[in-house]
This record gives structure tokens, sequence and C-alpha cells, in this order.
């Protein structure tokens, strides 16, 4: 038995290596992946720019800590500042602690101007913000906050797309109101544009922060580099993570120079948050993600699978109930339970990602070509037969 704590419900397998959209074993089975780890791979495996950035950076260093600077650091913290609304950037290592970032930031502001009383964020059900005490208080979900003691105060949860609701919610001791701009976690939950200037407005209205958690919809996931961008709306904080390091840890909290006034030195900190070896790799997705026609790539892609998605939904009305997302971030609303797809999908060698509300997640890298689009849906329409032969069978017995 393997001294790993079980937390994890593990497939019985393991990859060995992996190169573009493939990943393989050890006794050579190749499986096309449309995971992508979760949306973190976000240019494939082994993508040749990220090997360089990160044996380059291997040979010359590896850690100082942030009692000095990191010109990687600085260098992405500035193209990270010009491509977005932010004015600034802190480096972490994953989602959880780019959000946790994000929440003190929050509560600092309005304590730097002495508020102290506003520390409250306004959250929505179905939301996923992080395993932390912290962001599992913030996300609401009973299967997260089970028997870890009392749920950490200060988030007020209230319905999705419920403006009302979130009007009602503002006390004196609101600090901030944060969203995913798509429910990644939740079943690939999508947010009307419009819902998002409503929230912008109403956060002017009454002096609070905007705080957009695009961890797995950042980087190009929708065809944005971030997916607020589609609404036009700015937040004042954001967190990344996920994809931006392609599969190594890499998280930021990104802001505004007024969201983060409060945030002096010794105010967060993080021992291995914007090491050189992470900022070599960050840079080196940047560079990709950046170059033109990168992103218009992932929107042709997106329209393509949606397409082929939406013809196979029509073939099998019994297995769906419809499409969800945004791109390469694309989730199937199941009428059966979703890990029988999950499952049959496994035997066509298809990795895909479950999700809440009985939703399959394709979350394929952003390199993803027009043939392995095609190559996933005919492994996806091998699997509905499985599904529904197996359902044939249990009908007859």
């Amino acid at each position: 038995m393997s001294a790993v704590i079980p937390t994890y419900a593990r497939a019985d397998l393991a990859f060995v290596k992996g190169e573009g959209v493939f990943l393989e074993t050890a006794e050579g089975e190749k499986f096309l992946d449309f995971g992508a780890g979760v949306a973190v791979v976000s240019l494939g495996h082994c993508h040749p720019a990220l090997v360089e950035a990160l044996t380059e950076q291997a040979h010359k260093l590896w850690h100082t800590s942030n009692l000095y600077h990191i010109p990687g650091q600085e260098r992405l913290a500035d193209r990270l500042a010009a491509a977005t609304f932010a004015d600034q950037a802190f480096f972490a290592n994953s989602g959880a602690e780019a959000m946790e970032c994000a929440i003190k930031m929050a509560r600092k502001y309005h304590s730097a101007q002495g508020n102290d009383g506003r520390y409250r964020v306004i959250t929505f059900e179905g939301a996923f913000h992080g395993r932390t005490l912290a962001t599992i208080a913030a996300g609401g979900q009973t299967k997260h906050l089970d028997g870890f003691g009392p749920r950490v105060d200060g988030f007020d949860q209230v319905p999705l797309n419920d403006l009302d609701a979130v009007r009602a919610a503002i006390t004196d001791e609101t600090a901030a109101i944060a969203i995913e701009p798509l429910l990644g976690e939740g079943g690939i939950l999508t947010v009307p544009w419009k819902f998002f200037r409503d929230l912008r407005a109403l956060a002017d209205e009454h002096g609070l922060l905007l705080i957009l958690d695009e961890v797995q919809t950042g980087i190009g996931r929708t065809g944005k580099l971030f997916a607020h961008e589609w609404s036009g709306v700015t937040p004042d904080i954001m967190a990344i993570a996920k994809g931006i390091g392609g599969g190594f840890p890499v998280g930021a909290c990104l802001a505004t120079k007024e969201a983060a006034v409060g945030m002096t030195a010794g105010t967060h900190g993080s021992t291995f948050g914007g090491n050189p070896l992470a900022m070599a790799v960050g840079n080196a997705v940047l560079d990709v993600v950046l170059e033109p026609g990168f992103l218009d790539h992932v929107l042709e892609m997106g329209t393509r699978f949606k397409q082929k998605l939406a013809s196979i939904c029509d073939t099998h009305p019994d297995l769906f109930e419809t499409i969800r997302g945004e791109g390469l971030m694309l989730g199937l609303k199941c009428k059966v339970p979703s890990q029988e797809l999950i499952d049959a999908l496994f035997d066509e060698q298809l990795l895909t990602v479950p999700a809440g509300d009985n939703v399959v997640r394709m979350l394929p890298p952003l390199t993803v070509g027009p043939e392995h689009i095609d190559m996933a849906c005919e492994r996806l329409e091998a699997a509905c037969g499985r599904v529904c032969e197996a359902a044939k069978e249990q009908a007859g017995a």
C-alpha cells in the first residue's frame, strides 16, 4: 500500500511521458489528454519553448527567496501588467494562494483607509476558489467544508446571476465581491457578461472591490487572454494560476495600484512564490500565448469542437442535455451519470475531467489541432455507444 495519504480517487494507471496533447504509460499506451491536468497544461506536454526555458534556468539558479530582487519575476509582473488592467502582481505557487492574497488584499485595502470593519466578501453558489480553510469557506460547498470545524468567517454566498441577492447581501461590513467568469468546478456554469457589468457598477456604487478568480479561465482558455475581457469590465483584483505555468506551479494575484495600497512590506509573503524556475516558465508561456494569432487559434478550435459536440448531442439526446462553455473550456451536461461517460471515454483512451452539476469537462491544451478535435469526437462517439450498450444490457437484466 502506498504511503501517500489517499485524498484522491485515482485512476489505476500512471503516465511516464507526454508530448503535445498525448500522454503515454510505461506500457506504451497513448491517451488523448482533454483534461490537460485540469486546465493546467496550457501549451501541451513538454512544449519545446517551456522545456528550453526551464532547462536553461535550471543550469543557472533555482532559488534565492524574495529577500532579493528576482529579475524574471519583475519581468513577468511588468508583462502581465502591460497586458491587463493591473499595475502590480504578487507571485505565489497555486490558485488557492492567489485567491488568499486577493482576499487579504481586499481586507487590507479597507483597513488602510481606516475601515477595519469592512472585511466580508460576497461569493456565489457553485463557486470553487481553492482548498485552504479560507477558500473553501469562500466556495461554500458542503463537501469541501464538512469535517474541518468552524467555517472561516467573512463570506456571504448568494445565488449565481441574482443581482438583487447581491444587493441585499451588501452591508457596512462588505469589502468585496468575488466571482469566476465561468464556474469550472461548478459545472462550466456561464455568467452573462451583463451581470459582470452590473456587478462592476454595484461595487463602484458601494465602494467595494471586484475580485475575479481567473485561475481556470485565464491565459487564453476562453479565447481571450482573460475571460473577463469578453464583458468589457475590469476588476480591481484578479487571481490567476494553472495555465500561466503550463504545468509548473505558478500563481499570481494581479491588482490595480489603488487596490494593493495596503500590501506593504511584511504584510504578505511566500517562500517559493516567484522563484527563478517558475518565472522562467511563466515568461515562456506568455511568449507563446501573446504571439499574434495564438488566441485566434483557440477560438477557431473552440468553435470547431463545440460544433462537433453539438452534432454528437443531437445524435444522442438520451445522453446529453446541453453544451456549456467558451473557447476550449467546454462541458457536456449529461442526462446519465456523468461518471459513466467519463469512464467510457477513459476506455477509449480519451481523458476528461468531472465537474459539478453532472457535467463532463473538456479542457484540451490550447495548442490542440483540428485532427485532435476530430479524434476526440470519434472517441466520444464510441464512448456514447458503450454507455448506450451498457444501458440496454442493464435494462435486459
